[in-house]
């Protein structure tokens, strides 16, 4: 659940951020800020009372899938669109924590699940497949290698 100001807003990009959210199962919802504390005060008293302290029109933005994808499109969007600020926001993992509109935008930084698994797959892929390429390039060269092993 990401926390955001959009005071100053245009209806037209708030509902492009909206189109853009859908897209990643994700959805925003915008509340009066009491009625997010009291909504939140008996799972997460500690959130409730963060909420109120802080400043200007909130939205909710949540995500149903991947935890950083509502951060990673809050902050895209909010890179063209200076008016949007994050103010916080929550993890599923972090039960009870806040963090802070610094720590949400480190997290949308991060290259996403899916690319860590393809970055791990070519790690773990990587020595079978230069050893491969090694036997196909130059048989005569492997035999050299072989033959230096061995001594």
């Amino acid at each position: 659940m990401v926390f955001a100001d959009f005071s100053g807003i245009k209806v037209k990009d708030l509902s492009d951020l909206r189109k853009k959210l859908k897209t990643v199962s994700s959805e925003l919802k915008v509340a009066k800020k009491t009625l997010i504390a009291l909504a939140l005060k008996e799972q997460n008293p500690k959130i409730s009372q963060k909420i109120k302290a802080l400043a200007g029109e909130m939205a909710l933005v949540f995500g149903y899938q991947d935890e950083l994808a509502p951060a990673k499109t809050v902050w895209q969007f909010s890179q063209g669109s200076p008016a949007l600020k994050i103010l916080g926001g929550a993890l599923e993992s972090q039960k009870g924590i806040f963090l802070s509109a610094e720590q949400i935008i480190e997290l949308a930084k991060l290259p996403g699940r899916e690319e860590l698994l393809s970055r791990l797959v070519g790690s773990i892929k990587a020595p079978a497949s230069n050893f491969v390429y090694a036997l196909n390039y130059n048989l005569k060269g492997l035999v050299h290698i072989l033959s230096l092993i061995k001594k």
